[in-house]
């Protein structure tokens, strides 16, 4: 479960990144999460638990900086010992941003899941620091995780597998790279499961900032595929053989781009203003 806001409408952003973010041009989503990580006094955590690459944590710190934050580190969490380093600890206590790399969501999971490093991560977030992920750190963020599963547009029963996440939000699950992988079908069975969550499927260079309150903004190149089954009328799950197309009925899609919002209590999609008065 999350950790409790200390105050109504503390807590930080929370950013999942469909992966692939600009880091060359205009670098927007990267600027935004520095921006609301303090800006020029940011101090930044990097974690790249989920690369093998030895490269993807310093090529972030690099880029944090030339965004202009005052300081950003790599903790690089290898292996769940690593997670007892005390100066590690000590700078992700003191950060104004934590941010978690791509590559693979289950080494996320099994050297992070259940340590002080998880538990340092939720509390900051309930205290008002912003925590993003991209790719399989997008993955990671919400308590319910889609670790692997098939690529297509219809639900299948057994098409997803899912882990225990870090546990920011429970009110969310991400799947990332989301148009150009074919995620629909894994995203709509994951929900089929526990119909009690709102679907962000984000496409490449694609961000959702999830506001204290739930509102979501849209920031990036793509769009997020915003799937509802609160008002699911029928769902074939509990009947259907490993492998079987799953029938669903009441889904609700909306296909959102950048300047659009979704807020998480309504549930209600909204476009954006300047986009409105065009149709007006």
């Amino acid at each position: 479960m999350p950790s409790p806001e200390l105050l109504p409408g503390s807590r930080g952003y929370i950013i999942p990144i469909g992966g692939a973010e600009d880091k060359l041009h205009d670098r927007r989503i990267l600027q935004r999460f520095v921006d609301v990580s303090g800006g020029e006094a940011g101090r930044i955590a990097i974690i790249p638990t989920a690369s093998e690459l030895d490269s993807t944590g310093p090529r972030y710190r690099k880029l944090f900086l030339r965004l202009g934050c005052a300081s950003a580190e790599v903790l690089d969490y290898r292996e769940r010992a690593d997670c007892d380093n005390a100066e590690w600890l000590a700078f992700l206590q003191g950060a104004t941003g934590i941010f978690i790399t791509g590559g693979n969501q289950l080494r996320l999971s099994t050297i992070l899941g259940g340590t002080q490093v998880a538990s340092v991560m939720r509390k900051r977030n309930a205290a008002g620091v912003p925590i993003a992920g991209t790719s399989a750190g997008a993955a990671f963020v919400p308590e319910h995780m889609i670790a692997y599963g098939a690529s297509g547009a219809t639900p299948h029963a057994g098409a997803v597998s899912m882990a225990p996440g870090l546990g920011l939000t429970n009110r969310v699950v991400v799947d990332q790279h989301f148009r150009q992988r074919d995620r629909l079908g894994r995203l709509l069975t994951a929900l089929a499961y526990n119909p009690f969550v709102i679907g962000l499927g984000l496409d490449e260079d694609t961000a959702a900032f999830i506001a204290p309150g739930g509102k979501i903004e849209i920031v990036g190149a793509g769009a997020i595929t915003v799937v509802d089954v609160s008002d699911l009328d029928f769902s074939g799950m509990a009947a259907a053989k490993e492998g079987a197309p799953v029938p669903l009925i009441g889904v609700r899609v909306h296909v959102l781009t950048d300047g659009c919002s979704f807020d998480l209590d309504s549930r209600r999609a909204v476009a954006p203003p300047q986009r409105r008065l065009e149709e007006d």
